[in-house]
């Protein structure tokens, strides 16, 4: 029973958690998925089109990857590019987040008769670290996880009024399905149905006879209105025929084919399997995995006590879950909408859990804490860092990281504040690490205004390891004609100086590039690399941060002549 929790403590936390889904907005080493530089992509292009339909976009096989929403909304929310930056293009995504704590907290403190649970479900799920990976940057979670999760919110806020309401909530429940699939796929119509039946089922105390005669009209009506609402993009699209092509057969019905074997056995072994989406789900919750896993395992062990409610949760977790371990690629992902359902079990069993889960969650904040205050403290103080040493944190990062391990310690050893601490511990460690990589947000990890000047209207070749990188180079040097090529030949310094008159180019921190005598430095910043080999992560923890974490990125003009752009790929597309 220990861990009361207070409205002051409440308050606190919901400060943070502001201040943190805030904090670093327009950072381009945000946790996020590799599909936003893609999305963003296809905004720019559809902008500079000054249409909203067709989708645009220079890349193949990716144009109308998802539904015209999300786009839409960058679109807007960047005034047709006109007003081009990460937190113009983000923000939508936070007022959407918000917006599904808000009517969380309104559900869930309706039915269970006390604002703190309430308040309590909507911060569990802010701490997340899915809700923050996907809830922050410009993908088309947000908006899914919103309108999928309202409908069934509603459904607990109004109780009977809603399940016993013959139109009017059928029809707002259809209206809400069809927005999360006109911003994210018609394949979760099938899953926020399955649920919704499920919803009608134990209203009716699990009688089929009477779920079928009094409310199975009511699921229908809701799935073909969701589904005519995702229908107005074939309607209003220019090229529906490329719709079909590309987003229903394949964006959708591709996920259905064996990725490895066959069927079956994808099923129950491999990356693709049923048990690693189980894995997958759970960890969503980051931190607070283990404090997932404690709670389901008091409601399988409460389960004949269960309330409506809980029960009603449970159910809305089974559905997704079966639905989408059905097609032959699965990832926890496609799950995102029912973690509100668990941060809502979380907070009703609270008081209940044991500390365990509580002192792992501490434990890994501790682990994730010395790992950035060692990287830091190394990139700061080492005299060995060569150009890191113009690494400089200011002195609120430092009080970060101490107030963040002092509460991290604390909640291991003070018993009765260890549920608490360990909830605002998870804002704080995102805070801090966005805190940590806040030099390079910096001119350390940007191009002077000369440099940006210098090269308007050129062509630069800079490094891509993922589609669309050159979308985040386009924020770093506005106004440039950007090409890219592998970014594994970023260190091929005399390779690409042979080839490009202008091009990026890597060197280890504390030296720079052999150039031929021709050749100018134009720019220069500091990069953070994205991917790493075992062998590499290995050295990092062995001490060699700035080898393989971190190198100095040059811009070089050179007396190459211009390749012919038609006849060679830009690696980007």
């Amino acid at each position: 029973m220990r861990g009361l929790f207070s409205y002051r403590s409440a308050l606190l936390i919901l400060l943070i958690g502001v201040f943190t889904y805030l904090y670093g907005l327009d950072s381009r080493f945000a946790p996020k998925n590799g599909d936003e530089y893609p999305y963003i992509h296809i905004v720019r292009m559809t902008a500079q089109t000054g249409n909203w339909l067709p989708l645009q976009s220079e890349m193949e096989g990716i144009k109308n990857t998802k539904p015209p929403l999300i786009f839409w909304q960058g679109i807007a929310s960047t005034h047709w590019s006109s007003q081009w930056s990460l937190a113009n293009l983000r923000w939508p995504s936070v007022l959407y987040t918000g917006l599904t704590a808000f009517f969380l907290f309104l559900a869930v403190r309706r039915f269970s008769g006390k604002t703190q649970t309430g308040l309590l479900a909507a911060l569990v799920w802010l701490s997340f670290f899915a809700t923050y990976r996907y809830g922050r940057p410009f993908l088309a979670d947000p908006p899914e996880v919103f309108w999928v999760s309202l409908p069934f919110m509603a459904l607990l806020y109004w109780g009977k009024c809603a399940f016993e309401s013959k139109f009017f909530f059928p029809l707002l429940a259809g209206i809400c399905f069809g927005l999360a699939l006109f911003a994210k796929s018609f394949a979760y119509i099938a899953p926020a149905t399955f649920a919704l039946g499920l919803y009608y089922w134990r209203w009716r105390q699990w009688s089929i006879p009477q779920t079928l005669i009094h409310d199975l009209y009511k699921v229908c009506i809701a799935g073909i209105l969701a589904l005519a609402v995702f229908a107005l993009w074939f309607a209003i699209d220019p090229n529906p025929e490329a719709v079909w092509q590309e987003f229903v057969l394949g964006e959708n019905a591709g996920k259905f084919a064996a990725r490895n074997s066959n069927y079956l056995l994808d099923l129950i072994r491999g990356g693709d399997s049923i048990w690693l989406l189980l894995l997958t789900t759970l960890a969503n919750a980051g931190l607070f995995t283990f404090v997932l896993i404690s709670t389901l395992w008091q409601c399988w062990r409460e389960r004949r006590f269960c309330s409506f409610e809980e029960v009603l949760l449970l159910l809305l977790i089974v559905a997704f879950f079966v639905v989408f371990a059905i097609p032959s690629q699965r990832s926890g992902r496609y799950l995102l909408p029912v973690m509100p359902a668990f941060a809502a079990l979380i907070a009703l069993h609270w008081e209940r859990l044991p500390l365990w889960g509580f002192r792992i969650a501490l434990i890994l904040q501790l682990v994730v804490l010395s790992l950035l205050l060692w990287v830091g403290g190394n990139l700061q103080f080492s005299s060995s860092m060569g150009e890191a040493s113009s690494w400089t944190y200011s002195y609120c990062h430092w009080i970060l990281m101490a107030g963040s391990l002092t509460i991290a310690l604390i909640g291991l050893w003070r018993l009765n504040s260890t549920k608490t601490l360990a909830l605002a511990g998870c804002f704080l460690t995102y805070c801090a690490l966005t805190s940590s990589l806040a030099p390079l947000e910096g001119s350390l990890g940007r191009y002077s205004p000369e440099t940006i000047t210098q090269v308007q209207g050129k062509d630069v070749w800079v490094p891509c390891d993922y589609r669309a990188k050159d979308e985040e180079y386009r924020l770093l040097l506005p106004g440039a004609k950007l090409h890219g090529y592998l970014a594994k030949d970023a260190i091929d310094v005399s390779g690409l100086t042979g080839s490009y008159p202008l091009v990026a180019v890597h060197a280890p921190l504390g030296s720079t590039p052999i150039l031929c005598d021709s050749c100018e430095i134009v720019g220069s910043r500091m990069e953070m690399r994205a991917r790493h080999s075992n062998e590499e992560i290995i050295e990092i923890l062995q001490g060699h941060a700035s080898k393989h974490l971190f190198v100095n990125e040059y811009l070089v003009a050179t007396p190459a002549i211009a390749p012919d752009l038609a006849n060679i790929k830009d690696v980007c597309r």
